[in-house]
């Protein structure tokens, strides 16, 4: 079964476009008006082996914050329709990054139960006209539609730029391992019988 979603969602701050495939060949086409992000999510899809199109127009003459979260939204409301029922799924997944001095981890549980564990500290408030207090928010909007456990940790770093693309890289290979079909699993990958 091919596992894609497409998400529409239009309010008056954004109208976003978003279709996802987990078993892709890391393409990314992507127009989201924040070149930051955009740069972040180009790193998350080829390092995930996704397929990711983003079409995103919001109101960035205000600031950055509610394209970034909505897009967060629509991308976990993607991942949650294409997983579907989770059959066969390794569940977790946990990936270390390093991005010249700075090392990322990210350990992600598909349980149904969403939570952001985030350990980290960003040097600088910016990067270019990026508020660095996105990443905390994009996260958190992404756990929460995904259904997702969701840790973050920055053992060390100093530059801004690359503890973030640590945590975006370590990001998608954690959730490639979790979404990962194992031919071990039988039915869904829990006690309870349900995800």
């Amino acid at each position: 079964m091919e596992r894609v979603a497409r998400i529409e969602r239009k309010t008056n701050e954004t109208d976003i476009k978003l279709e996802f495939g987990i078993d892709g060949e890391g393409l990314a086409s992507l127009e989201t008006g924040v070149p930051f992000l955009t740069h972040m999510l180009d790193l998350f899809t080829k390092h995930g082996q996704f397929n990711l199109i983003v079409d995103a127009k919001g109101d960035i003459e205000v600031d950055d914050h509610h394209t970034s979260e909505d897009i967060a939204i629509c991308l976990g409301q993607a991942l949650t329709q294409a997983l579907g029922d989770k059959r066969g799924i390794k569940r977790y997944g946990n990936a270390f990054v390093p991005m010249d001095e700075a090392l990322a981890q990210v350990v992600v549980d598909l349980s149904n139960r969403p939570h952001l564990e985030f350990r980290a500290e960003f040097p600088s408030q910016k990067v270019g006209t990026f508020d660095t207090e996105l990443v905390h928010e994009f996260l958190w909007k992404l756990a929460l539609e995904t259904r997702m456990n969701l840790h973050v940790i920055v053992h060390y770093g100093q530059n801004t730029h690359h503890i973030i693309e640590a945590i975006f890289k370590a990001l998608a290979r954690a959730l490639d391992e979790a979404t990962t079909i194992d031919p071990r699993v039988k039915g869904v990958p829990s006690t309870k019988g349900m995800l």
